[in-house]
């Protein structure tokens, strides 16, 4: 079971046991005495506080990891989002669209199923599945484990597709050099609101399926808001996988981000 959020992760990390350096003991005087024959007994009460960080063991293995990419000069990004903003759909677009100007790969996170794998790999691009069952989010030790078996190669960009979650995944560091939060109009405006962590700890924010926008009642500008509110320096691009509005500009932004960390073949 995960010990941060209580997932029964398949492939979860194991937590390091306690550094008993760190403890604080305090006596309490529980005033019970109890008399015996002919004298008494005073018991005393010993609270024991155990600091431990239980990311710990996650967090040295995302440093290895984010090591490999700074060493093959690989632009990590970790895509993040809830069940059905259509991040796969957005994934599969930019491959096809950029696949002759950038060299991509791609894991791939799902409690069940290589579906997701296969769409991507029918783009012509590497991925590599990884299924955690019950868990809720990948973790740094199943994407150390998976760039085993993908081996991206030197100055590419590879994209992490996370389980479809808004809460879990903004916990665990896997490496990554970008952390890109998705989510949809057919969401509520308030999501950042609601679950603040994932938005703050994001460097962009994708708003998809705008092509939506007449049929729901998501409002965009308080959208907008909310995310500033909660992460001011966070930037925002909106786009539809439908009418390909907005797609050139998370393009720019990707292809910025790639020239900052790898080739780019244009």
């Amino acid at each position: 079971m995960c010990a941060t959020c209580g997932c029964e992760s398949t492939n979860h990390s194991i937590i390091e046991p306690a550094d008993y350096s760190h403890l604080h003991v305090g006596g309490i005087d529980d005033g019970e005495e109890h008399s015996h024959h002919s004298h008494s007994h005073v018991h005393h009460k010993t609270i024991v506080e155990i600091e431990q960080d239980v990311l710990y063991q996650n967090n040295l293995l995302a440093e290895r990891n984010r090591g490999y990419f700074e060493a093959k000069n690989i632009l990590a990004i970790n895509l993040v989002s809830s069940p059905g903003s259509g991040k796969t759909t957005l994934l599969e677009k930019t491959l096809t669209d950029l696949k002759d100007q950038i060299n991509f790969s791609v894991i791939e996170g799902d409690q069940q199923s290589s579906e997701d794998a296969k769409r991507i790999q029918a783009t012509g691009t590497s991925a590599v599945q990884i299924n955690t069952g019950k868990g809720c989010h990948l973790d740094a030790h199943m994407i150390l484990h998976a760039l085993q078996g993908i081996n991206p190669q030197q100055d590419s960009v590879l994209f992490i597709e996370n389980v479809g979650n808004l809460v879990c995944p903004a916990m665990f560091d896997l490496g990554e050099s970008e952390r890109v939060v998705i989510m949809s109009v057919a969401e509520g405006d308030d999501k950042p609101l609601k679950y603040p962590d994932m938005f703050r700890s994001s460097t962009l924010c994708v708003i998809n399926k705008t092509d939506l926008l007449p049929y729901v009642s998501f409002n965009i500008n308080k959208a907008k808001e909310y995310l500033h509110r909660v992460n001011p320096e966070l930037t925002i691009i909106e786009t539809s996988c439908t009418d390909a509005r907005g797609l050139d500009a998370w393009y720019v932004w990707l292809r910025v981000k790639a020239a900052q960390r790898v080739t780019v073949y244009i």
